[in-house]
Formats: C-alpha cells, sequence, structure tokens
C-alpha cells in the first residue's frame, strides 16, 4: 500500500472541513531543514508552503487526529481495546476536587485543580514549564508558555475585557493551538495542557519517538464537548440571541451548558446558562468531527462536569497520572469531596452521557459528509 501524504490529508481531512487546526502537522514535519507545510491564514488548515520540498514520508497522515492509523497502539497503551470502552476510558477512580490555594481558587476555572499541580510539578522541579492556554477575551485564547504561579495565574483569565480589542479582531476562537509551542522553548521536560484531539497528537508523535515529543512529561487533558468559533460578524446576533453584551461578560465556563458570568450596570455580577443546542452556529465545524469528550489518553483529565460550582471532575489514569495526583492530596494542596458509590455512579454516568452524545454528533455528521 503506498504511503499517505500531505496531499491526502488535504483530500481526506482538510477538503471535508473536518482539520481539528492542532497543529501537529506543520509542527513536526520530517523536511526539518525545509518549510514544507504550515498555516498561511488564521483558524484555517494548514497548507503547501514549499511542495517540492515535501518528503512524502507520510509523518504528517499518521500524526493527524482525524486519520486514526494508530489507534489500536493507542487502545493498548491507555488499557482500552474497543470503541466501546471510548466514552469513559481507563480510569480506577474518579474525583470531585478543589484547590486549597485561594490564588488559584480566585482566578482558575472550576476549581483550580489544573493550575495547582502544574505549580506543583514547577515547583518540584518536576517540570521546566507548562503550555496552557490564556485567555484574551471572552472565546478567544492563545497559548502561552507558563515558568512560575504568576504566569499561571494571569493564564487564567478570569477578568475578561475584550472592548479594546473588537476592531482588531476578526474570529473569535476558543480553541488555542497548543502544539506548534512545543518548538519554541529549549526544555527538558514539558507539561502540555489540551484538548483530546492535541493529546491525541502528542500521544501518536511518542508513539512513533518524533522529537521533541519525549521532553513531554505528563499531559493534562481537559474534557471538551466542543470549541466555539464565530466571524466577528456573529457578535451583534449573539448578543441579540441571548441578551447580553460581549464588553460584559467577565468569566466563562462549561459545565452541563455554556456558563457566562457577566457584569451589569450596577457593576454587579449575574450568571446566565446557555443550552448547548442553542450554540450550534457557534461551534467549530471540526468539533463535530470528533468523539473523544474525556481526553483519553491523558494523564489525567479534567473538567466542571458532574462536580459542583468551584469544584472539578478529576480522572487520573495513567501510573504517572495517579502518582503525581495522590501525592498533592496527601499534601493538603488539594482537597477531595468524599464521594459514596451512588455519587460516583451518577458524575460517571453523566460522563458517559455526554461522551455518548458526542459520538452519535460525529456519526450524523460524518454520515451526511458522504
Amino acid at each position: 500500500m503506498p504511503v499517505k501524504t500531505f496531499q491526502d490529508l488535504i483530500k481526506e481531512v482538510h477538503e471535508k472541513g473536518i482539520c481539528q487546526e492542532c497543529g501537529g502537522c506543520t509542527s513536526f514535519c520530517s523536511a526539518a531543514f525545509e518549510k514544507v507545510i504550515g498555516f498561511k491564514k488564521p483558524n484555517s488548515p494548514p497548507e503547501y508552503i514549499n511542495k517540492e520540498a515535501c518528503l512524502d514520508c507520510g509523518i504528517c497522515y499518521i500524526l493527524c487526529p482525524q486519520t486514526h492509523i494508530l489507534d489500536d497502539d493507542l487502545n493498548k497503551t491507555y488499557q482500552f481495546t474497543d470503541f466501546t470502552s471510548m466514552p469513559y476510558g481507563f480510569a480506577e477512580e474518579i474525583y470531585s476536587c478543589q484547590t486549597t490555594d485561594e490564588e488559584f481558587l480566585k482566578y482558575g476555572t472550576d476549581g483550580g485543580v489544573v493550575n495547582t499541580l502544574l505549580n506543583f510539578l514547577l515547583e518540584n522541579k518536576i517540570i521546566d514549564g507548562a503550555i496552557v492556554s490564556k485567555a484574551e477575551g471572552p472565546f478567544s485564547r492563545e497559548a502561552m508558555f507558563a515558568e512560575t504561579k504568576d504566569d499561571l495565574i494571569k493564564a487564567s483569565g478570569t477578568n475578561l475585557n475584550i472592548s479594546p480589542h473588537l476592531d482588531e479582531i476578526q474570529r473569535f476562537n476558543t480553541y488555542t493551538q497548543s502544539i506548534p509551542q512545543l518548538n519554541h522553548y529549549k526544555f527538558k521536560k514539558l507539561a502540555i495542557v489540551g484538548t483530546p484531539c492535541q493529546i491525541y497528537t502528542i500521544r501518536c508523535m511518542q508513539n512513533l519517538g518524533v522529537t521533541p515529543s519525549e521532553h513531554v512529561e505528563i499531559t493534562f487533558g481537559l474534557f471538551c464537548y466542543h470549541n466555539f468559533l464565530f466571524e466577528k460578524s456573529q457578535i451583534g446576533k449573539f448578543e441579540e440571541e441571548f441578551k447580553i453584551k460581549f464588553e460584559d461578560i467577565i468569566k466563562i465556563n462549561i459545565k452541563e451548558d455554556l456558563i457566562l458570568k457577566l457584569k451589569d450596570e450596577k457593576e454587579k455580577e449575574k450568571i446566565i446558562h446557555i443550552p448547548f443546542n442553542k450554540l450550534v452556529n457557534y461551534i467549530r465545524p471540526a468539533c463535530h468531527s470528533c468523539t473523544d469528550f474525556t481526553n483519553v489518553y491523558s494523564d489525567i483529565s479534567f473538567g466542571g462536569l458532574g462536580s459542583p460550582d468551584k469544584f472539578t471532575t478529576v480522572l487520573p489514569r495513567t501510573e504517572k497520572g495517579k502518582q503525581i495526583f495522590n501525592k498533592v492530596l496527601e499534601k493538603n494542596i488539594i482537597k477531595s469531596l468524599k464521594l459514596d458509590e451512588s455519587k460516583r455512579r451518577s458524575i460517571k454516568n453523566l460522563i458517559v452521557k455526554f461522551s455518548e452524545s458526542k459520538m452519535e454528533r460525529k456519526h450524523e455528521f460524518m454520515k451526511n459528509l458522504k
């Protein structure tokens, strides 16, 4: 069978509108001394920059989270062997946690657990830095390299105010291109916080021994039902539909629906909830083609779903993930609610429900593409 190349990616992924724009193919092209492919336009699939220099090695095709070439290998490594276990993945325990650090709790999303764990890893020299996502405004994020606690707090993005940037930003996107950042820093041990498609791509890199994926010490995976993408022209429609103003949004969270914290005319805060089925027109098209909600290939998965306000649902998956998580529990750096069997089952069922919904969404989406 002939090797599939970037040209095949264009036909099978880009032209179908299902490119996740994760950056795996552009960042780890084996033509190291030539820039063969790259992103010419923001929020668009990568393109050939120097087609003549392409080695036709097929690395880009294998790494793509939409081709699933290495699924069997990864499923064996991460302890589930068939598609039926995909909704939840491998996790022996489920937790509902909150940081004991007042700053991370104040500025973080949900229980501030992800940043607390990253800070623990940094302070104990287990990692040299972390690639995280920083809020630039409501529905707009970019990758950031964090080396200190202050960096992590700055990336938390609680205080959002995009009004000065409205004239500059043409598209708003909650999806953060984190993978290309791997090539921008000199490091030996790195943590990366990412979506399911990003973590999947990193695991493919590690499976193939693609440099510098060997320096990714640990992966923190976020629950992900979808990311948002809309043109500047849609802002007015969004504001009218949901009776809000972008400039009033000070915090975004996702649990069973989209949760917006707003500041009203009297400078008081109010909370509104928007069901996902009302947001179809604002979802990144490629997100419809993804099945992984719980980030099954990460070392630890995190999300707000199933936990009460100001708490994070945590699924330690790998031995490395479980060891780090247990250390911070033992040191009381984070605290965990006592969940009886009924509550654990309730949280798991809710997670599986959302996972199955995402899988069904892909099935319907792909059926309509054919």
